[in-house]
């Protein structure tokens, strides 16, 4: 088994090399960590190849071989370069694998921005069938395109693919400075801009939580999934039988709710609130799917992925740096 993983230095990336070489299942496994802008260490189990998805040549000599596909790479809203690695990158990347004599399994992480997550009101819970509708800009877009290529793959020419969707990755401290009215906050919203100036100086002093309200005026239901729990599933995903040519919502068993946030830590770190409206809609991810079929489960509820980041402490070596794109 050679297993091939694009994206490899990135946050999900190297937790799932870590467990492939941590489980029994996969001890005989080699892997080939396909990297662009950062390299990571070989070892006698990987190998390293350097080059952008975008370049067929590169693709070619990644697919040398290979039996499984990872594919993690991936672009934000970078308008330069998005096309070039989210759709030509991953064109390449099926190409090649369709035409390989020893390839098997195709593996696309996909992602809720795909559907719109919190920008559009959704009449029920988010399932496999819930249509396409990219929010405005190139990564939702970029989202969209990249599942439907793979599915088409799997039509023309029965390529046994699966797609993992994930909604916002959390690790470490993420979710903590997903909270910050600094300039570290993490993703977005951006929160201090929300409010006026000096309040948002006093609530990044203060470690003030801003309360997300959705367009109805209650706490903001959003998906969230911890890098451990995505990366269960795809070793759960591999070569499973129930796998083939299916999606997957890959997410925790309840959306977070900006209020059970609030008061969760008003309650265990003493922390205060402030109410932030918005125009964005409330929305569950149902993973009952992923459940059923490959028999996998989500480890983090609420409660331990708040603990997780607060609790995290990070060495002098580790430094909070965010890395868009790859």
């Amino acid at each position: 088994m050679l297993i091939l993983v694009t994206g490899a230095t990135g946050k999900v990336g190297q937790h799932l090399i870590a467990g492939l070489l941590d489980d029994p299942r996969f001890a005989r496994a080699r892997i080939r960590a396909l990297c662009h802008n950062r390299l990571r260490a070989e070892t006698d189990r990987v190998e390293v190849l350097r080059g952008s998805i975008a370049a067929r040549d590169v693709v070619a000599r990644a697919l040398a071989g290979v039996t499984h596909v990872v594919h993690l790479a991936t672009c934000k809203e970078t308008p330069d370069g998005v096309m070039d690695v989210t759709v030509k990158g991953l064109f390449w990347l099926l190409e090649e694998f369709r035409a390989s004599q020893t390839a098997r399994q195709f593996i696309l992480i996909g992602g809720d921005a795909g559907i719109g997550h919190f920008h559009y009101r959704h009449d029920g819970p988010v399932t496999e069938a819930t249509p396409y509708r990219a929010y405005p800009g190139c990564y939702a877009l970029s989202k969209v395109l990249e599942e439907v290529m793979l599915e088409q793959y799997g039509i023309q020419y029965g390529v046994n693919g699966c797609c993992l969707r994930a909604p916002w990755i959390m690790e470490k401290d993420d979710f903590k400075y997903s909270l910050s009215f600094g300039d570290d906050v993490f993703g977005g919203p951006v929160w201090k801009t929300l409010v006026p100036e000096a309040d948002a100086t006093r609530h990044a002093k203060d470690g003030t939580i801003p309360l997300l309200l959705d367009d109805d005026g209650r706490p903001l239901k959003r998906n969230f999934v911890h890098v451990d729990d995505l990366v269960a599933a795809i070793l759960a995903a591999i070569d499973h039988p129930r796998a083939v040519r299916q999606l997957f919502n890959i997410s925790m068993d309840r959306p977070v709710d900006y209020g059970e946030v609030a008061a969760y830590l008003a309650r265990t770190r003493g922390l205060d609130s402030v109410d932030i409206p918005s125009r964005f809609h409330s929305n569950w991810m149902d993973n009952s799917k992923a459940k059923y079929l490959l028999g996998w489960e989500p480890g983090y509820d609420l409660e331990k992925l708040i603990d997780s980041a607060w609790q995290y402490e990070r060495a002098a070596e580790d430094p909070r740096v965010v890395w868009y794109p790859g």
